[in-house]
């Protein structure tokens, strides 16, 4: 596999819709839609609303929505609003986050699912009439697009 330079998405670059890439994303601007990445960097000054996806995610700017990742950290300047599934995580002091986070052997096959849906998309027959564990998930998405 040949190696590829990172997208580099400026500051001045807003985007609404999806962003997908096998390779280096480093974000400065601002999207509003979800990103699945092979690595994401977050810029200070960069924000995202919607799910993160990627192999390593750094946050030194905002994400509101939740992150699924191998490996996150958090840099002192993150602002993270949602919540994080990941294999190794990493917060620095003075990062802000807002959530809930849950550690797993294989975070990118824990998706919209469901927490409790942690291997590999495998849901419990016991699940279908219950309501979710963590009642604040679900609900939380679509109240904050409701406003858009």
């Amino acid at each position: 596999m040949k190696s590829k330079a990172p997208s580099i998405l400026s500051g001045d670059i807003v985007v609404t819709g999806s962003i997908v890439s096998e390779g280096e994303i480093q974000l400065d601007g601002s999207v509003d839609g979800d990103i699945r990445a092979g690595s994401l960097i977050v810029g200070e000054e960069a924000s995202i609303t919607g799910e993160v996806m990627a192999e390593t995610v750094v946050v030194r700017g905002r994400v509101t929505g939740s992150l699924h990742a191998r490996q996150v950290q958090l840099a002192a300047t993150a602002r993270v609003e949602g919540d994080i599934v990941h294999a190794a995580l990493s917060v620095e002091s003075g990062a802000f986050f807002d959530g809930h986070c849950r550690h797993s052997s294989d975070p990118l096959s824990a998706t919209k699912s469901g927490p409790a849906n942690d291997k590999a998309g495998k849901a419990s027959k016991s699940d279908a009439g219950a309501p979710p564990k963590p009642a604040g998930l679900s609900p939380v998405e679509p109240a904050s697009k409701s406003g858009v």
